[in-house]
């Protein structure tokens, strides 16, 4: 019994991989030995025994797996206040940290160049591109000759035909993916101003854009694709969009209004507003009694 259970203390798995034959052999016991010593901690015979291990076994692999893909800020077990209080600390902490961090000259010196420049190319891939389709949106709306590439060949193909009248932008998180890195090279060789928009300063697309915006996210939970990275990196879009738009207020002003116009027919009228009558039909005059 104490050979066994010195085995199971240092092979606590070796039953899913074992005979009941195979294990008594390593132990240096008899398969009699293993099923009293399973029958001794509640199990009526080998094979529920093994089950137990198993199910053991996939507890501890679902543990490792949630501390390791969704973290040590959030346990299984935490009641909804508490998820919701860890939550928000770590959204408020992203955007605070996010706000410190950005150098308001480097956004400035990009806003202008995107306001007066020809051309703005923005990459990214996976979900930097929602990112990426987000920024696109805000700016050809104000008036930006704005577009979005999420796919390295057409991204790569666009870059090649910037030139100094043009702003390349990729967004990453990581600053890591190589299709952005390359298709943000690219735009750097053709002669265009290119910003990184990146949580790591130190990251092979910052090194290589004229300008970079750090947006910070607490490494706490859902890694490597938590929400408080996108709400850090819309925060840094809204602010660059924001201060392209002060800077021809006019046209800015004239485009929100021409699409706000243009889409105003798709919207539900408020509740508000009283609604049109509804068209009654008209009812039959009853027959006459001959």
């Amino acid at each position: 019994m104490t050979k066994l259970a010195t085995l199971l203390l240092e092979e606590p798995l070796a039953p899913l991989e074992l005979s009941i034959t195979e294990l008594a052999a390593r132990a240096g016991t008899s398969a009699a030995t293993v099923t009293r010593f399973c029958r001794m901690i509640g199990y009526a015979g080998y094979v529920p025994f093994r089950v137990g291990v198993a199910a053991d076994a996939g507890r501890l692999r679902a543990e490792a797996t949630w501390r390791a893909d969704i973290g040590r800020a959030f346990d299984p077990l935490d009641a909804p206040d508490v998820v919701l209080q860890t939550l928000t600390r770590s959204h408020l902490a992203a955007l605070q940290a996010t706000a410190g961090s950005i150098h308001l000259g480097d956004v400035q010196r990009v806003a202008e160049a995107i306001a007066t420049r020809d051309r703005v190319d923005i990459y990214g891939i996976g979900g930097s591109a929602v990112m990426a389709n987000e920024m696109q949106l805000r700016l050809y709306r104000i008036g930006i000759n704005a577009h979005v590439w999420r796919e390295v060949h057409d991204g790569l193909t666009s870059a090649a035909l910037l030139g100094d009248d043009s702003v390349a932008i990729g967004i990453s998180n990581t600053g890591r993916t190589i299709e952005t890195i390359e298709m943000l090279t690219q735009a750097r060789s053709s002669g265009a101003l290119t910003l990184a928009l990146t949580s790591n300063p130190d990251s092979p697309l910052a090194a290589i854009a004229d300008v970079h915006i750090v947006t910070v996210a607490p490494d706490e939970y859902l890694r490597p694709d938590d929400l408080s990275a996108k709400h850090a990196q819309l925060f840094a879009i809204d602010l660059l969009y924001l201060i392209v738009a002060q800077q021809n207020f006019a046209r800015t002003t004239t485009t929100l209004a021409a699409s706000a116009a243009a889409v105003a027919p798709h919207r539900r009228a408020s509740m508000t507003q009283t609604p049109p009558p509804r068209a009654t039909r008209a009812r039959p005059r009853p027959r006459s009694a001959v």
